[in-house]
């Protein structure tokens, strides 16, 4: 039986620009880009979230909801020296860590020998590790899989620590609403509530059957998960899916002015590629468009090389869907996997 722990940090940037700046500790602050460039809030801390002001979020809005909000540039070689010592702290206690961005991280120590094996003393023992070394608090969940020990570390935030003992997975997770589990955004729990469902018990009644035939394969998952099942092992590396880049412009544009900003992204996406040294696992090229009213297009086609030919072309096609002039363009590549190791993500396309 496996014992994952799931670390998160609470308001990561937020809380290391905090314990730098002792002053900022009781006021609310977001860490983001600027309103004047439509910048989005990164993270904020938990004064600012008491106004609504919340992570993706547009730093415009979030300054209409909170106009005292102290917006401060991202510092990311403080994030990174931060996060690596967070990872440094982990190794102590187990080689099978799976980094899932700077602050976040699942941990497997059923092996592990450290605090008589007890995965929720190791889990205890590094909270205080970090609140002390690092000088800043996490949530823990600790369970036998990893969809249990991620909702576990969310359940008593910030700086709490759940654990979901084997006995307890199967009312833990009939209990839990539907929104909890992975893969379950808006869109999805909006279909799901047209049908009745609001718990995980809801979808155990519905079926596997019923599932299947609404959502396919995502069905199945789902109904696994409305039992707390999980048979994913906790990876030291993760494959790279896909790399792209995206910008989002002062002013919008209309499709006459796409041209002037596709070699500007394609030198960007390049140099990204080269950096991952994925140029050889590239088997599709996407486009992203987000448009004034802020809905989105994707479209994509085969490819084993970057061309700006089909960049255009996917482009021309991608804004054709909609007479709204264009704020965000985003190019990127697919990639074969199992050759491009991923890294954990610093979300710097929250400030392109």
């Amino acid at each position: 039986m496996r014992k994952i722990i799931h670390i998160d940090a609470d308001c990561f940037f937020a809380a290391l620009e905090m314990r730098d700046n002792t002053a900022l500790t009781h006021v609310p602050i977001a860490v983001g880009g600027s309103a004047r460039r439509r910048g989005v809030i990164a993270t904020c801390n938990y004064p600012a979230r008491s106004f609504g002001v919340h992570s993706a979020m547009a730093t415009a809005y979030a300054l209409r909801l909170c106009p005292h909000l102290h917006l401060l540039p991202a510092r990311f070689d403080v994030y990174r020296q931060a996060s690596q010592s967070m990872q440094a702290i982990f190794a102590d206690y187990t080689d099978l860590i799976e980094p899932l961005s700077l602050d976040e991280a699942f941990l497997d120590v059923s092996q592990a020998s450290a605090c008589a094996g007890s995965a929720t003393l190791i889990a205890q023992e590094i909270r205080a590790r970090i609140a002390c070394e690092v000088g800043i608090t996490v949530s823990a969940g600790v369970a036998n899989n990893k969809f249990l020990a991620k909702v576990a570390s969310d359940w008593q935030k910030p700086d709490g620590i759940t654990v979901i003992t084997p006995e307890q997975n199967d009312a833990f997770s009939c209990a839990l609403p539907v929104k909890k589990l992975n893969g379950v955004g808006k869109v999805t729990a909006h279909k799901l509530e047209q049908m009745g469902l609001y718990t995980c018990a809801d979808l155990r009644a519905a079926g596997k059957a019923v599932l299947l035939d609404r959502f396919g394969r995502f069905g199945e998952l789902l109904y696994e998960r409305s039992y707390g099942i999980d048979e994913r092992e906790v990876q030291k590396s993760r494959t790279r899916k896909s790399i792209s880049v995206e910008h989002t412009y002062a002013e919008d544009f209309n499709a006459q002015g796409c041209a002037q900003h596709i070699e500007p992204l394609l030198q960007a996406l390049k140099e990204r590629i080269r950096k991952c040294e994925a140029a050889k696992a590239v088997h599709k090229l996407f486009v992203k468009v987000k448009f004034a009213d802020f809905t989105v297009t994707t479209l994509e086609r085969s490819a084993h090389s970057v061309s700006i030919e089909v960049f255009g072309l996917l482009l021309e096609q991608a804004v054709a869907r909609s007479a709204q002039k264009i704020r965000l363009l985003g190019f990127g590549v697919r990639l074969m996997q199992g050759n491009v190791q991923d890294q954990p993500s610093e979300q710097l396309m929250l400030f392109g």
